[in-house]
């Protein structure tokens, strides 16, 4: 029950700490998203609603391992846009935008000056590699990690 309890909290800590990460950057850093970076945080955002099913529900492994599923699309989704980003795959032609109307300001201007973000172009990136590029490795990892504890789980 111990890898279980374990398993449950991986599956809680990596989701969330990769969307506040993100939203650091985007809030701190001035790193917009785009359309591919929403959709790896929309499988997190699933990620974090299993496990937290899991710590109230009874089905806690069953919670746990749909967690670490959405971990698992997130890591995927990230592995493809970072292949995106260095020219590996073919990308989206949507580009994401967001429109600040401020208060009652001039909805023209806002749309005019927001800021396109493209799915293609790399906005930071350390070591060579690019937000997506460490999603898809942690995401990876934590799912790994929270299918490896749910398996020994079982064996035990």
């Amino acid at each position: 029950m111990a890898n279980v309890t374990q398993a449950r909290a991986l599956a809680l800590v990596v989701p969330v700490a990769l969307v506040g990460g993100a939203y650091a950057f985007q809030y701190w850093g001035g790193l917009f998203p785009c359309e591919m970076c929403w959709w790896q945080r929309y499988a997190h955002f699933a990620a974090i609603a299993f496990a937290v099913a899991a710590f109230v529900l009874p089905a806690k492994k069953l919670f746990v391992a749909l967690a670490g599923l959405a971990i698992a699309v997130s890591a995927l989704i990230g592995g493809y846009h970072a292949g995106v980003e260095y020219g590996w795959f073919k990308g989206l032609t949507e580009c994401t935008t967001l429109v600040n109307f401020g208060a009652g300001g001039d909805p023209l201007a806002a749309i005019m000056n927001a800021p396109i973000i493209r799915c293609d172009v790399v906005q930071w990136k350390i070591f060579g590699i690019s937000l997506a590029g460490f999603n898809f490795i942690l995401s990876a990892l934590g799912a790994v990690g929270v299918f490896a504890l749910l398996l020994r789980g079982k064996k035990a």
